[in-house]
């Protein structure tokens, strides 16, 4: 699954053609144990990571809504796409 970005002890990832099982535009966060998949609109889908993490993450998606959609129409069409710079 390719990496979009790395933060704080996370991981955050799009998966090509993952479409079927969430049917919405998501992520797959890991941090250490723990992993979710949560929709660019903050909705967590399945999973799950800490508060702290969950915080971070929907921040970090907030300020790169656009580039999340973009890589998302990419991904869902097995495309490359660009990474995402991390939460400052």
């Amino acid at each position: 699954m390719p990496e979009l970005c790395r933060f704080n002890n996370m991981i955050i990832r799009m998966q090509y053609s993952d479409d079927e099982r969430h049917h919405k535009p998501h992520v797959h966060v890991v941090e250490g144990d723990n992993e979710a998949s949560i929709g660019v609109d903050g909705e967590v889908l399945s999973g799950h990571i800490s508060s702290r993490a969950y915080r971070m993450v929907s921040g970090w998606m907030a300020l790169h809504e656009e580039e999340l959609y973009i890589a998302w129409a990419k991904a869902i069409r097995n495309e490359p796409f660009d990474k995402i710079p991390p939460l400052q």
